[in-house]
């Protein structure tokens, strides 16, 4: 048994539950979680999860920044900006996700010994365009998570790390509760 994925488990719970309530505290669990992930992924030879885990902690950086500026400019009263993501931004998220997807295949295939290039790089590509949607509070972000939880739960199960199996099985379900959370919460603030 891989007691540091199971610990990683543990804070990915912590994690989901927090995001889940919109709590600026995700961001605290947002920054162990991945510091805990990267020797996991690294051992499973997952080298874009990997990869995606420093993202996750630098970007987890920014996205406790941003909320925390949100928060401040409202003198502590929490403000609830959840809202759609603008069309002008889809496109180019598009284009960036497709682009990053196409270079972590392309660096898979050629400097690694990855078995399963293509999921790993579609999976982590998502992932990074998921949560900047999040550090925005863009609630298109829940319907990205489905995605990448559906598939990495079927990726960790054919990698035997069956308790982040586990975790991204939950994570999957509660993405669909999270998304009509955040939506009860955008229109209440409207």
């Amino acid at each position: 048994m891989n007691y540091l994925e199971v610990f990683g488990t543990l804070v990915g719970l912590a994690y989901l539950w927090l995001e889940y309530k919109a709590s600026i505290y995700l961001w605290i669990a947002s920054i162990i979680m991945p510091a805990i992930y990267i020797i996991v992924y690294y051992q499973a030879g997952l080298y874009a999860d990997f990869g995606i885990n420093i993202y996750y902690l630098i970007a987890s950086v920014y996205g406790w920044i941003i909320w925390k500026k949100q928060q401040s400019q409202t003198d502590n009263i929490p403000q609830n900006t959840i809202s759609c993501m603008p069309k002008s931004r889809w496109y180019p998220l598009v284009g960036i996700t497709t682009l990053l997807f196409t270079a972590i295949v392309w660096i898979l295939i050629r400097f690694t010994d990855s078995n399963v290039p293509y999921w790993d790089s579609f999976t982590t590509a998502l992932s990074v365009a998921a949560l900047w949607m999040l550090a925005h509070k863009y609630i298109e972000q829940w319907l990205v998570w489905i995605i990448v939880d559906v598939v990495c739960c079927g990726l960790y199960i054919y990698k035997e790390l069956y308790f982040t199996a586990g975790l991204y099985g939950l994570y999957s379900i509660i993405a669909l509760f999270g998304y009509i959370k955040w939506k009860q919460l955008m229109y209440t603030a409207q």
